[in-house]
């Protein structure tokens, strides 16, 4: 895999190939197979999870990790993505994880790219962000068994969303048997991508029946202030509180991708509770990330002895 730019850069093999490097690393770690590698951190909007554990999974693999934000960088100076990126692969540097607000900036790197460089798209604006729907099928898959024929809700605003676009793409390939996408009207996605999808305009008739639900924040950051419900009115028709969940039964689990907005798209008591999968995603992540590095930047045999 040269490089991890959306879903579509994936097929159902290299999915379970993925999936079964994450098991062994969480097992067994290996030593350091990419020691000396250096890899950057690039980001053009803010990030906790994704940062961090890009981060930590680089380091547990031996890698040398260079953290650049770009208001601290030369983009304040006028330099473009790609001057910014020549520059770098011109220092030696072979792992990029870009996340950037622009669609398709990935993309142009990837044209660019010189030969023995490696990109991972960690979010551009709402097209894509494809190692956090890895983590939540392996999430889902752990808690599951497997993801094929199941029913899963993906539930806020999805519209804006990159995670629910990638979601969609990887429960589809994995066989999910109905992806129920909940959300008011001016939130859903336009065009509808496609696959096994019902359209939901009511919370409450979603839910029967589901699997798990995965909660999705307004995006804020990508939407004018006009379109931005209240928060209080919002919850009461699109929160996922104890009673709502109490219509799927006590199976079905809650996944959200973070960062967490409690009170408005989810009650503290589900996110807190017992069929919360929340902070499995958060572990998870680092160990799905280092099987994409591996991946990347190992010999295929060697993976798997180093897996």
């Amino acid at each position: 895999m040269q490089h991890l730019i959306d879903i579509a850069s994936l097929n159902s093999a290299t999915v379970m190939r993925l999936f079964a490097c994450t098991d062994r690393l969480r097992k067994q770690m290996p030593l350091r197979p990419l020691e000396g590698i250096a890899m950057v951190n690039l980001f053009y909007e803010a990030s906790t999870r994704t940062r961090v554990a890009l981060e930590l999974a680089a380091k547990q693999l031996g890698m040398h990790v260079i953290n650049v934000q770009s208001q601290v960088s030369s983009v304040t100076k006028g330099e473009s993505l790609a001057d910014t990126f020549h520059n770098l692969c011109a220092m030696g540097i072979r792992l990029f994880c870009l996340r950037h607000p622009q669609v398709g900036s990935p993309h142009q790197l990837v044209e660019v790219a010189p030969a023995g460089a490696h990109i991972i798209n960690a979010g551009d604006g709402v097209h894509a962000h494809p190692t956090q729907a890895l983590l939540d099928a392996y999430t889902l898959r752990e808690a599951l068994g497997e993801v094929a024929g199941k029913t899963i809700v993906i539930a806020g605003d999805l519209r804006h969303s990159r995670v629910a676009r990638s979601n969609i793409a990887l429960l589809n390939m994995l066989g999910a048997a109905e992806v129920r996408l909940a959300a008011p009207p001016e939130m859903q996605i336009r065009p509808m991508p496609p696959g096994n999808l019902v359209e939901f305009d009511d919370f409450d008739s979603a839910i029967p029946g589901a699997d798990a639900i995965m909660m999705l924040r307004i995006q804020k950051e990508r939407i004018s202030e006009l379109e931005i419900p209240d928060n209080n009115s919002y919850y009461r028709r699109w929160g996922l509180t104890e009673d709502r969940l109490s219509l799927a039964g006590e199976d079905c689990r809650v996944l959200h991708p973070g960062p967490v907005n409690r009170g408005v798209e989810i009650a503290s008591e589900v996110l807190n509770g017992p069929q919360s999968l929340v902070m499995q995603q958060v572990y998870y992540g680092v160990f799905v990330r280092m099987a994409v590095m591996l991946e990347m930047l190992v010999e295929q045999p060697t993976v798997e002895q180093e897996c």
